[in-house]
């Protein structure tokens, strides 16, 4: 008797083709992300480093010593084909319309060729910092591509 495998290719929550192997959901106020926010094209920004000073007890030293005072995080950048009416959608417009922010936590999932999360990141408190939209050219056949900046207070790898 052989055990059928999971196809590799198929999203067992969505049941659409992995085409990407990694989600981005958002947890704004405590409510469970929408579907229709999860799916990027990029995320780019996953950047962390630590800040140093000078260690003033050894300043008759010819050797400087660096002490760690923090960690400098980068923007979070995330791509995708523009989606209207997400809540993702409305956070954004608030924010950009109405200087009105909402804080989100933001967890990036990244997947096996099972589809079986392997690794997150977590980024607390995020908020928008910068929204783009592809050029429009009418020659173009391509999807609309809007690109978002997130600044967030924390980052944290979680090993699953």
């Amino acid at each position: 008797m052989t055990i059928p495998l999971p196809n590799p290719s198929l999203n067992p929550l969505l049941g659409q083709p992995m085409t990407h192997r990694f989600g981005v959901f958002f947890f704004a106020r405590g409510v469970t992300p929408n579907p229709l926010d999860i799916r990027f094209q990029e995320v780019s920004g996953l950047h962390a480093s630590i800040k140093t000073r000078d260690d003033p007890t050894a300043a008759a030293s010819l050797n400087q010593k660096k002490i760690p005072s923090g960690i400098n995080y980068e923007a979070l950048e995330l791509k995708r084909g523009m989606v209207l009416g997400s809540p993702l959608r409305l956070q954004i417009q608030t924010a950009f319309n109405d200087f009105a922010f909402i804080r989100s936590d933001v967890l990036l999932t990244i997947y096996s060729e099972t589809a079986l999360p392997t690794t997150a990141f977590l980024f607390s408190e995020a908020l928008p910092i910068s929204w783009q939209i592809r050029n429009l050219d009418a020659k173009s056949e391509e999807f609309l591509i809007e690109t978002l900046r997130l600044t967030y207070t924390r980052m944290r790898v979680l090993s699953l």
